[in-house]
């Protein structure tokens, strides 16, 4: 593919806000390059459906195993073979790093395999997120990353993305730590009457501007933004 085509990016995700903070990351990330990204999991019509085991679609985390679990085992046991690689040049796989307190019963799976949950002690924000890594590379049938693929971790959630560019002085999210904090999505809520946010796709598409001309102070205060970006740079070079 030449520079003067646009990169086709897949993206397999808990739900559509998700989408519209990785869209802010890579348009600051890739700079001039254009690309199309493509939100596979949870697809446009079933944004808001609950995850389904009989059809492996939904949004949550849920959703993201049963898509990686269905992927691989189409593509004869690993992800590296599945035909997504001949439509995409490049497969984002996010997943918040909370999960790693979960169990797959939370979210109507059978917990059969013992690797949930897998937190560890923050800090380091950067332990459990690894771990978190090996969950996922199991579930596409895989003992390493395969080419053109992404993890994208933000530990403990995007939201820890969020409050970093939009309110970088947050205090609450400075004392316990901003990739440690338990739930960040709660400090976009406790911010002056004027500047809350609530958790929408509208509200997030109103902010997606923001979000991306801020980006490079996010990773400057975030290591899980910076890996996440220095993979997307490695796997597009």
């Amino acid at each position: 593919m030449s520079d003067d085509e646009p990169l086709r990016i897949a993206l397999v995700a808990e739900g559509p806000t998700d989408r519209i903070v990785l869209d802010a990351a890579l348009s600051s990330i890739l700079g001039d390059r254009r690309y199309i990204l493509r939100l596979l999991q949870p697809e446009d019509s079933l944004a808001f459906a609950p995850p389904s085991a009989s059809s492996g679609r939904g949004k949550g985390w849920g959703g993201v195993c049963l898509w990686c679990r269905n992927t691989h085992q189409r593509g004869g046991g690993t992800l590296r073979q599945d035909l997504v690689f001949e439509t995409y040049d490049l497969l984002i796989v996010h997943l918040d790093a909370d999960v790693a307190g979960c169990r797959y019963s939370d979210c109507g799976l059978p917990d059969d395999v013992g690797d949930l949950p897998c937190d560890e002690p923050c800090p380091p924000p950067s332990t459990t997120v690894d771990r978190l890594r090996c969950v996922i590379l199991r579930w596409v049938g895989e003992t390493e990353l395969p080419p053109h693929t992404v993890l994208c971790i933000p530990s403990k959630s995007t939201e820890t993305w969020v409050v970093a560019a939009l309110f970088p002085d947050d205090k609450e999210m400075q004392r316990k730590g901003w990739e440690c904090h338990p739930n960040p999505a709660t400090r976009l809520a406790a911010q002056p009457k004027s500047d809350r946010l609530k958790k929408t796709e509208m509200n997030y598409r109103g902010i997606q501007d923001r979000l991306a001309a801020e980006w490079p102070r996010v990773c400057s205060l975030l290591g899980e933004a910076e890996r996440f970006s220095e993979a997307v740079r490695n796997s597009v070079r």
